[in-house]
């Protein structure tokens, strides 16, 4: 089986990046399941339950999240309601939502896990022993199983993705948004990358308009980050996995950029509707 996992869909240039090339790269690879990182879908900063379903109607199965869960207050009805949205399962035993979802087709059954990184970010609870505890339980369900590492240090994804070498099918981290060449199968038959980078505009940082962001930086100041609008990629992973030993046979990075007559279709849509 394969499945196309998207690296963080960053507000509406990277929803429009999902709805035009995650149906032509499902068709491409032949993908039986899509996962994305919804987290920034929502104007850059967190996920309502519009933005969710725009990415659920261009094709995209399972949604993971991250450290800007909790951006928009809506999030708490997708918590509630959503079993197709993944939190990061190491927050307290008590919270909303779910750190597993299984998604099923035919006899085909994945997990998808999400989990959160400590280093350089909010201290919930250990992900190293949280998933030490779960993957074993989840094994005995199935074992394809992939997870979405959201963390900021490259060494904290590594070792999480080294310790669940053969218990997985693949690791790939998320959050950075800056696309890493280190994809790989682990000996145990994981498939890895460290970050899948991030879809939405690249004409940027990390998504965000160039000139605020260097204006904080020079001036110490607060800044409205808006989204930026040029050089839509759609970036990610394509793994193929072994179905009856979950183990992962290939993975391929993905940065494929939004064609240009799409970025013209949507500047003058507008017009196409009124006249």
């Amino acid at each position: 089986m394969k499945l196309l996992f998207i690296g963080d869909v960053v507000g509406e240039p990277g929803r429009r990046a999902v709805k035009v090339l995650a149906p032509r790269l499902r068709a491409e690879h032949n993908v039986d399941l899509i996962i994305a990182n919804g987290e920034n879908s929502a104007g850059g900063s967190g996920i309502t339950v519009t933005t969710a379903n725009e990415l659920f109607n261009a094709g995209v199965d399972i949604i993971t999240s991250g450290d800007h869960l909790w951006d928009q207050k809506e999030v708490s009805q997708l918590l509630e309601k959503e079993n197709r949205f993944v939190r990061p399962i190491n927050y307290p035993p008590e919270t909303p939502g779910a750190g597993i979802r299984i998604w099923q087709k035919g006899w085909l059954k994945v997990a998808v896990v999400n989990v959160q990184g400590r280093t350089f970010m909010a201290d919930l609870e250990n992900p190293f022993r949280v998933l030490h505890a779960e993957i074993p339980h989840l094994r005995e369900e199935t074992k394809l199983i992939f997870v979405d590492v959201h963390a900021e240090a490259t060494s904290e994804k590594i070792a999480l993705a080294r310790m669940l070498d053969g218990q997985v099918s693949g690791v790939v981290g998320t959050h950075t948004h800056v696309q890493t060449a280190d994809e790989q199968i682990f000996p145990g038959g994981t498939a890895f990358l460290c970050d899948a980078g991030f879809t939405g505009p690249h004409e940027s940082v990390l998504g965000r308009e160039i000139t605020p962001v260097i204006e904080r930086f020079m001036t110490n100041q607060p800044r409205r980050f808006g989204v930026a609008s040029q050089r839509v990629l759609l970036q990610g992973a394509v793994i193929e996995i072994d179905e009856m030993t979950g183990r992962a046979t290939s993975i391929i990075r993905i940065s494929e950029p939004l064609p240009p007559e799409e970025r013209e279709h949507h500047s003058h849509h507008h017009q196409h509707q009124h006249g």
